[in-house]
Formats: structure tokens, C-alpha cells, sequence
């Protein structure tokens, strides 16, 4: 790939990419490949620095206190932007106004698995099970506020089962747990299971989206709800326009590219391109629905008859 001179020789040093998850996690598999072929486009090396922990909070407080100059930036989902505000009162960044969006890059259901010492072997017998079995059965998530965990919390809501919820600092620490059976599920990205569902280590039942995955066409798409998970690059406000211009036209070249979309469509991932703006409007609209989702969260902590689903699923792209 050609690489395009940038705005006053911009970029003539490495860039900094912060992923907010542990390494060999489904963001930061993502990111990895993204970035790969975006050091191609820029003519620098794009460097992946994984700074884990509260749901992906940390590694954005980084990016938003970092230089704005272009040289470090953030690979983020959607909950360290849009449901993080609701889950920690405290946060050190504002995700309106301490970043400068760049454009999105990826679009991905995830993938519901059980370990296989769990007697269901589908949705419909995982359900029954977990009303048999009130709080008896536990998921994890990649921390709180992260994509898993909303995926997670909506099934509970909308099955009317309650679950405990274990949270780690990253989807890949959760694994050895899952495995090893001291955790009976999680939703997470598809490509973060392919070795251990091949291997019958874990069993897929079902994707969050109303389609099939093209890697497990025997798995069944879920009726009644749709997460989504959107993905994107982000660099701290005040960085120079012309530089998120640049950037963001080098991202959409690279998404376009036809062997990113060949590597990623098995595991049931899209990829994206966006402008800036495209992207701001995006991340506005998902924190509306996730300061609805919050405040469904509260209530149910509130009330917890949980034989009463949600009135309808929420949407998040």
C-alpha cells in the first residue's frame, strides 16, 4: 500500500495505538490487524500498547491526558465511550469532549458459548436451565460496561433468568475460567473462541443478531434482541483538524481494502469506514440507548422479579 505524505510530514514517528484491553482479546485481535495495514498506509509503524482495566476506562484516560499530536490515539468499543459514563460515576475523561473522533472501523455481533459440562444445547434449553437454577449459573464479561456484559445483561432481562455476572480486566483473561468450568458462559467476538469451539472445548449456541455467523452456519441467530458492537479509532481533542482529516482518510482506505474484509467476514465482523462527524453522531446516538440501558439495569436492581422481561430489545448501531 502507497503511503501518503501527511500535513507538515506528519507522521515521522511511530504511533502509539492504546488498546484499553489485555492483549490477545477479540478489540485487541482487531486492532492488531487494523493497525497492521494502517502502518502501511501512514509509512510509520503503528504500535498496539494494551492498557487493561474498569471496562477499558484506563487506557481512554490515557489517550484523553495524552500530546495532541496525532502520534498517540485510541482503539475503542463502544461501552468505554457510551455505557462506561453510566457505570463509573468517576471518571477522569469525558467521552463528548475529550476526544477527536476518526472514523469507525468494525461492526461485530458476538457469540454466546457455554462450557461443555453445561446440559443445554441451545438457547431454549439454556433458558430452562437458568430458571431451574435462579443466580446458579454465571457469565463472564471483559469488565463492566464492555460489550460482553451488556450482551449478557440483555439476555437475563429479556429470558427473564438472573445469572451472576464475573467480571475481568479483557475477554482473554476470562477464558482459562471458562474453560477450566469455574464459568458456565460468555457473549464475546467469535474469533476469540474458533480453537476451543473447533476442539469442543466450549460449545456456540447462539450469535446476538438476528443472522447467522458464516463460520457456524449451524448456529442460530437470537429472535428477540441485537447487539451490535461498533469499534473505532479516536485521538485526544485539540489534535489538529488537519491531522484527523488525514488519519481518518488513511482508516477509511485501509477498511475498504478488500483482504480486510475477507480476513474478518468468517467471524461475523464488518468492517466499517465513517468520517469524523459520521462517527461523532454515532457515538452520541449509542449513549442515548446506553443511559436507557443503565437506567433499566437500576430499575431491575430495584425490582427484582426477574420473570419480567424487558418491554424490547435495544439497538446499538
Amino acid at each position: 500500500m502507497q503511503a501518503d505524505e501527511g500535513p507538515g510530514g506528519y507522521p515521522n514517528k511511530p504511533i502509539r495505538l492504546v488498546v484499553p484491553f489485555l492483549a490477545g482479546g477479540a478489540t485487541d485481535q482487531m486492532a492488531r490487524g487494523m493497525a497492521q495495514k494502517l502502518a502501511e498506509a501512514l509509512g510509520q509503524p503503528v504500535i498496539v500498547d494494551n492498557k487493561a482495566g474498569a471496562g477499558g476506562s484506563i487506557g481512554a484516560e490515557a489517550v484523553a491526558n495524552a500530546a495532541k499530536d496525532g502520534y498517540t490515539l485510541l482503539y475503542s468499543t463502544m461501552g468505554v465511550l457510551t455505557i462506561n459514563p453510566s457505570l463509573y460515576p468517576n471518571l477522569k475523561y469525558d467521552p463528548a469532549t475529550s476526544f477527536a473522533p476518526v472514523g469507525l472501523t468494525h461492526v461485530t455481533a458476538n457469540l454466546l458459548v457455554v462450557n461443555p459440562q453445561v446440559p443445554a444445547k441451545s438457547v431454549a434449553e439454556l433458558v430452562a436451565l437458568a430458571r431451574k437454577k435462579p443466580g446458579g449459573l454465571s457469565f463472564s464479561s471483559a469488565g463492566n460496561g464492555t460489550s460482553s456484559h451488556l450482551s449478557g445483561e440483555l439476555f437475563k432481562s429479556i429470558a427473564g433468568v438472573d445469572m451472576q455476572h464475573v467480571p475481568y480486566k479483557g475477554s482473554s483473561a476470562g477464558l482459562p475460567d471458562l474453560i477450566a468450568g469455574r464459568i458456565d458462559m460468555t457473549f464475546d467476538t467469535a474469533s476469540l473462541f474458533g480453537e476451543y469451539t473447533r476442539s469442543g472445548k466450549l460449545r456456540p449456541l447462539a450469535v446476538t443478531s438476528r443472522e447467522r455467523m458464516p463460520a457456524m452456519a449451524e448456529t442460530a441467530g437470537f429472535k428477540d434482541y441485537d447487539v451490535s458492537l461498533w469499534l473505532g479509532v479516536l485521538a485526544p481533542a485539540g489534535t489538529s483538524p488537519e491531522i484527523v482529516s488525514y488519519l481518518n482518510r488513511q482508516l477509511v482506505k485501509v477498511m475498504r481494502e478488500p483482504s480486510m474484509e475477507n480476513s474478518l467476514k468468517p467471524y461475523g465482523i464488518q468492517p466499517l469506514y465513517s468520517s469524523p462527524q459520521e462517527f461523532a453522531k454515532t457515538i452520541a446516538k449509542t449513549a442515548r440507548n446506553g443511559r436507557r440501558w443503565s437506567s433499566r439495569q437500576k430499575s431491575r436492581q430495584i425490582d427484582r422479579d426477574a420473570s419480567r422481561p424487558v418491554e424490547e430489545p435495544l439497538l446499538f448501531l
